[in-house]
């Protein structure tokens, strides 16, 4: 009879296993140029792994001189490539953001360009990397802005809403705070935001706890713990109800700097070639004008004490190619031309295809001579 019912239950259990294992579907031995598989089948179950190697002159699409690829309910979990060894793969840069080639690598002499992520800044003002057979020309790093922020602080009785943890908080990010139930914040109900400026953190607030009239007495009272509250009628408080007495009062954290609404300090400061491109109620935000970089915080505040925060300052970035008191030899220059810090530019030469290339650095002018358009596509004429 035992043996039955066993048998019974098989029949019952063992279809199920088979539909379960026909259900995950095997993948068809993938087409690899310029390699070989590891075992090579012309198909593979569902969970099977192979390796793959490339001939000579060639290597995989993923780290390494040998790979393996998983299949995966009819997909391999990559696709086996064999590319050119002196290709590159995708550099990891954490923070950064750049245009993703379309097959997954990048061929040998390609350049890559990185915008660092809000908060963060190239580290050495460095924002290209090239590939040299096989590798990257230099490591390109997105370190923390010098006026970013870091963690908040931390406020007893409140959270921050409307925002998640995050490790850098760019200039000029607001936050806001919430005190728990039972609390309530000292002052204005402005005081429940924080902003960053200058890599720090402005003074956040205080949650106390909330206190209400007490019937009977003159006085009011605070709620307490264990069940009962503590009355600030007279000189001091006295426990009421068996509970135990509660002081409000601040809390002891490091603060930040104080700050006041910007108009509260009068006149917005003036500063040559710049303008004022966002206006918040506790700060300014300044851009510098064409052919200026500007040096020191772009933000500007109101101090508690109606004075502002230090100015930045437009200094100048650009050359001035004058015919009349420079002028380049062989080159037909009919007016004063402006070149902006770190810029290049042609211009022909009297001679059919040929230009000098002239380029501003640290407001001095470089030139090339007059080279033909083609040693100028080379880099040689430098």
């Amino acid at each position: 009879m035992c043996v039955r019912y066993l048998g019974f239950v098989l029949l019952v259990w063992f279809p199920g296993v088979l539909h379960a294992q026909s259900a995950a579907q095997p993948c068809r031995a993938p087409r690899l140029n310029g390699g070989y598989l590891v075992p090579e089948k012309e198909a593979y179950f569902h969970g099977t792994t192979l390796s793959y190697g490339c001939d000579d002159g060639l290597k995989p699409a993923v780290e390494g001189w040998w790979a393996t690829s998983t299949c995966h309910n009819g997909s391999w979990s990559h696709e086996p490539q064999c590319i050119d060894e002196k290709a590159c793969l995708p550099p990891d840069i954490p923070n950064a953001k750049y245009t993703a080639s379309q097959n997954g690598w990048y061929k040998d002499e390609n350049k890559l360009r990185i915008t660092c992520d809000n908060g963060y800044e190239p580290k050495d003002r460095q924002i290209t990397t090239k590939c040299i057979n096989g590798t990257w020309s230099s490591v390109l790093v997105c370190e923390k802005s010098s006026d970013s922020c870091g963690e908040p602080p931390k406020i007893p009785h409140a959270v921050i809403i409307h925002q998640r943890h995050q490790e850098v908080y760019p200039v000029d990010t607001k936050l806001q705070y919430e005190c728990e139930d039972g609390y309530t914040v000292e002052g204005a109900d402005t005081t429940k935001l924080i902003f960053c400026f200058s890599g720090n953190w402005t003074e956040g607030p205080t949650c106390s706890r909330e206190t209400r009239p007490v019937a009977g007495q003159g006085g009011s009272a605070e709620v307490g713990t264990a069940g009962g509250h503590s009355t600030s009628a007279g000189s001091g408080t006295q426990p009421v109800g068996g509970g135990s007495s509660t002081t409000s009062g601040s809390t002891d954290r490091d603060s930040g700097p104080t700050f006041r609404p910007v108009d509260d300090c009068g006149a917005y400061p003036y500063i040559p070639n710049s303008d004022v491109v966002q206006k918040d109620r506790m700060f300014l935000k300044y851009q510098c004008k064409a052919f200026h970089t500007l040096v020191g915080e772009a933000t500007v505040a109101c101090y508690s004490d109606r004075t502002w925060s230090p100015l930045p300052v437009c200094k100048e970035t650009f050359c001035v190619l004058d015919p009349a008191q420079d002028p380049l030899p062989n080159v037909k220059l009919s007016r004063v031309e402006y070149l902006k810090e770190g810029e290049r530019k042609h211009f022909p030469c009297v001679w059919r295809d040929y230009s000098r290339l002239v380029q501003c650095t640290n407001r001095r002018i470089t030139t090339t001579g007059c080279c033909h358009t083609y040693d100028h596509q080379r880099g040689v004429c430098w």
